[in-house]
């Protein structure tokens, strides 16, 4: 019997010692899932490392209402992700908590499917689960759950004097081995080690990259370092998801000596332009019903303190009258709510240590959010202060049972919109996005608003309460992703592709953050890995034309 194709290419790239693999994947996010479709079905063994015991990331997370910009330009293995959830929802067993209905599931009244596509853009956080779970099962990917990297010792960022965040490279961590320039194995903090000939770092926070000594950055460049229009400071833009007029910051109304109210930071909002520390807010996309029998009602977290909402208070006093969230509906009555207005989901100003920190640290940030946000919940519903339309609004809604059952109704994934950020020959920008700047190799393409939620909350010349950091700058066409964007400098590591944390401006970064993105990148890194293999090159120096006919191949839309 003739070996087939798939053996004799897996022949080719895989060594005898079944404790190497040609790729190794850290993070089993959508990138990392895609990644490992891929790379199996170019005949490469491959391992993927889950930190947590959960694949998908943010696709099975909470993010059930894709952010599409232009839902052309998704192809490849994103494309067969969403056709995977039409898939799904056309089967009756699908549809437990409401009727499926007779044509498309619509959102606001807009088509998401539409018949000619047979994908669907909406879905509930188990169903995306169910896909990347079968292709795991369908593929024979191997998945690690539950280990995380020894990160001991990793490069940190630092301030310079114009405020810029930015590391020194060279430094790696305890748990990544690196010789000349590539890295040959990482440990983990159980002390198991995986040793690979090509590594794919599927983490939002960029661990792996920052612990191979790459160059990265974390917060906000100033427009000034890559001549930016909007980029940094940005209090004249801050005019969307803010509060109204009238929002007094001090403890007592009107006395500047009683201090400020919680969550607003003192020493904003900084220079107009300038660089900083800042990090666009988390939260928790919560998956949501108001269906009487898979509802879970609002309660009151231990540790409430009805101090953290007094702005939420102060807001409806001044004039504020809407429910301050986004309730987009999904299959079954459920929900992807997500934040909006002044005072919302986003725990504003309480995430910037996230990508640097430790995990103990991260767990406690993590906590503190849960806290704001199960209070939040709880307050809208219930509270005196909170106007009585807006309670009962509210009171209609719960988590779901069915949904992230081992906490009750609430995921472990927390929507880390932007972490590390690599530094790279190529840093995507502004104007590679309104196509100012072309690039020479794309990988993929971008297609959404240049969009970062708020990051700080100040009081202005006024006295009042603003948020900052809101940017919503939309009007331009799709664009194409550079291939070095995804790969660090050849002197810092030849065999290491970012998909997540690629090198990017913190507002180039805000388009590019898309779930179907960065299935997207995990694919195309995925494809160039075995280029690199089979060349035995770099991944710096790989035949650019053989890996343009691979991704055409394979059905990514390159422009």
């Amino acid at each position: 019997m003739k070996p087939t194709h798939l053996a004799l290419a897996a022949a080719l790239l895989s060594p005898l010692s079944a404790k190497t693999y040609d790729v190794v994947i850290y993070g089993g996010s959508s990138a990392g899932i895609a990644a490992a479709v891929q790379a199996k079905r170019m005949g490469a063994s491959v391992v993927v490392i889950e930190p947590t015991n959960r694949v998908g990331g943010l696709s099975t997370g909470g993010l059930g209402q894709t952010d599409i910009g232009n839902k052309q330009v998704i192809g490849g293995i994103a494309r067969e992700f969403y056709h995977d959830i039409y898939l799904h929802y056309q089967k009756p067993e699908s549809w437990k908590w409401m009727e499926k209905p007779a044509g498309n599931f619509k959102v606001d009244g807009q088509t998401i499917t539409e018949d000619s596509e047979r994908t669907q853009w909406t879905f509930e956080p188990s169903a995306a689960l169910g896909v990347y779970n079968n292709w795991i099962k369908r593929d024979q990917i191997e998945v690690i759950y539950n280990e995380r990297l020894d990160r001991s010792g990793e490069s940190k960022a630092t301030a310079r004097s114009d405020g810029y965040l930015i590391n020194t490279p060279g430094t790696t961590a305890k748990g990544v081995s690196k010789t000349k320039g590539r890295i040959s194995s990482i440990t983990m903090e159980s002390g198991k080690t995986f040793e690979g000939k090509m590594f794919i770092d599927a983490t939002y926070e960029g661990d792996l990259m920052a612990s191979a000594g790459v160059t990265f950055t974390v917060g906000r460049e100033g427009n000034a370092i890559y001549g930016e229009s909007f980029n940094g400071v940005q209090t004249a833009n801050a005019r969307a998801h803010n509060f109204v007029n009238g929002v007094d910051p001090y403890i007592t109304p009107g006395d500047a000596t009683s201090g400020l109210v919680k969550w607003i930071d003192p020493t904003g909002p900084g220079n107009e332009f300038s660089s900083d520390h800042r990090v666009q807010a988390y939260c928790f996309r919560m998956c949501l019903t108001n269906h009487p029998e898979n509802r879970i009602p609002f309660v009151k977290p231990d540790g409430y303190d009805e101090g953290w909402y007094e702005l939420l208070f102060r807001n409806y006093a001044a004039g504020y009258n809407a429910t301050p969230w986004i309730n987009s509906s999904m299959p079954n009555r459920k929900t992807d709510t997500n934040n909006k207005d002044g005072f919302s989901t986003d725990f504003i100003g309480q995430n910037y240590d996230w990508p640097q920190a430790s995990y103990p640290q991260r767990e406690q940030i993590r906590a503190k959010h849960l806290l704001y946000q199960q209070g939040l919940m709880w307050t809208l519903a219930n509270h005196p202060r909170i106007p009585e339309k807006i309670r009962a609004d509210v009171s209609k809604w719960g988590m779901s049972k069915d949904e992230f059952t081992e906490g009750s109704g609430w995921q472990q994934q927390i929507y880390v919109r932007e972490g590390r950020r690599m530094v790279s020959d190529v840093v995507m920008t502004e104007h590679h996005c309104i196509r100012r700047e072309r690039v020479t190799d794309s990988v993929g393409m971008g297609a959404y608003t240049m969009d970062s939620h708020n990051t700080q909350r100040h009081v202005n010349a006024d006295g009042q309460v603003r948020n900052e950091g809101d940017i919503q700058k939309g009007g331009f066409p799709p664009y194409p992703i550079d291939y070095r964007s995804i790969i660090p400098k050849s002197s810092e590591c030849e065999n290491l592709l970012v998909p997540i944390a690629l090198s990017a401006s913190h507002i180039s970064f805000g388009s590019i953050r898309m779930e179907p993105v960065f299935m997207i990148l995990g694919q195309s890194s995925a494809i160039a890995a075995v280029h690199a293999l089979r060349e035995k090159k770099a991944l710096i120096d790989i035949d650019r034309s053989k890996l343009k006919q691979q991704l055409l191949d394979d059905k990514q839309v390159l422009d």
